[in-house]
């Protein structure tokens, strides 16, 4: 029996159009904050009907559209499926957004498992990420990928930056604010980066800091402790624009577990570099 092929195109203007409709809705709840609901799930991870409300709104897209694909969702859960599974934040940056920073953005990824045919004859030996949609609402910036295409800011394509080294970059990163177990590990690379690089960024939405990464306006970006909705998408608009993104324990062939670099080719090399020496060994 043959390897079915992933329909890559429609892939996209599903999750193009999922990401419209959840922006909506967090764009009018955006206006009346003082009105939202806000529940604690765990220290400083916080979540309102806007959250949920937005990812109904992506998951009943995409259930009509790829009704075979498997959902993997923030709020709701779900699990992997079939040839390929999607991966949904519908607000990644919740406490920026709660605090009214528009800093905030929607993001779907759709992840191809292996076995299933991508682009050519040979079928995928790893997951791999194959779409990526990254929505800033506030700027009205659509950053998306298709795997072996290429990666575009609304309608232009984009690139990673030309730096050659820490020393010209102006890198991103996310402290931690939730889990601490990684606070040794973690702490040591911010010391290093701020002493070595043109200026460290930390914005608090990590699919942003990922889609800044592809188009250039930073030059890396570090990550540990992220969930996977959080990374998914960013992974293939980086890669796709000629960067590397990759799992910091080297063990994945994605970030799936939150542990994340990433840069040009000059830049997530030297990012790694700066890492490894402070991460246990597991």
């Amino acid at each position: 029996m043959q390897p079915t092929r992933l329909p890559l195109s429609d892939c996209l203007d599903a999750a193009v159009t999922a990401a419209h409709a959840a922006a909506a809705i967090l764009q009018a709840y955006s206006h009346n904050r003082a009105d939202l609901v806000i529940d604690t799930k765990m220290r400083n991870d916080l979540v309102s009907q806007a959250d949920r409300e937005s990812e109904n709104a992506v998951i009943e897209i995409l259930r009509q559209r790829t009704p075979d694909y498997g959902i993997v969702a923030e709020e709701s859960g779900g699990q992997t499926a079939g040839l390929a599974s999607w991966y949904i934040d519908p607000l990644d940056g919740t406490t920026n957004f709660l605090h009214g920073i528009p800093q905030y953005a929607v993001s779907i990824a759709l992840i191809a498992h292996a076995g299933t045919l991508v682009d050519g004859d040979k079928p995928l030996e790893r997951d791999t990420p194959v779409i990526g949609v990254v929505y800033d609402p506030n700027r009205e910036e659509l950053f998306t990928a298709m795997y072996g295409v290429g990666a575009w800011l609304n309608e232009h394509r984009i690139t990673v930056s030309n730096a050659s080294s820490l020393a010209d970059s102006v890198v991103g990163t996310g402290f931690p604010f939730r889990d601490f177990s990684f606070y040794d590990e973690y702490m040591p690379t911010l010391h290093h980066a701020i002493r070595h690089t043109r200026g460290v960024r930390r914005h608090g939405a990590a699919a942003l800091d990922l889609a800044w990464v592809a188009c250039g306006r930073y030059d890396g970006y570090w990550e540990m402790g992220l969930a996977p909705w959080d990374v998914a998408a960013g992974t293939v608009i980086v890669r796709e624009a000629g960067g590397i993104c990759e799992d910091i324990r080297h063990q994945d062939s994605w970030p799936i577990k939150g542990y994340v670099y990433a840069g040009n080719e000059h830049t997530a090399p030297a990012l790694d570099a700066m890492i490894q020496p402070h991460m246990k060994k597991i």
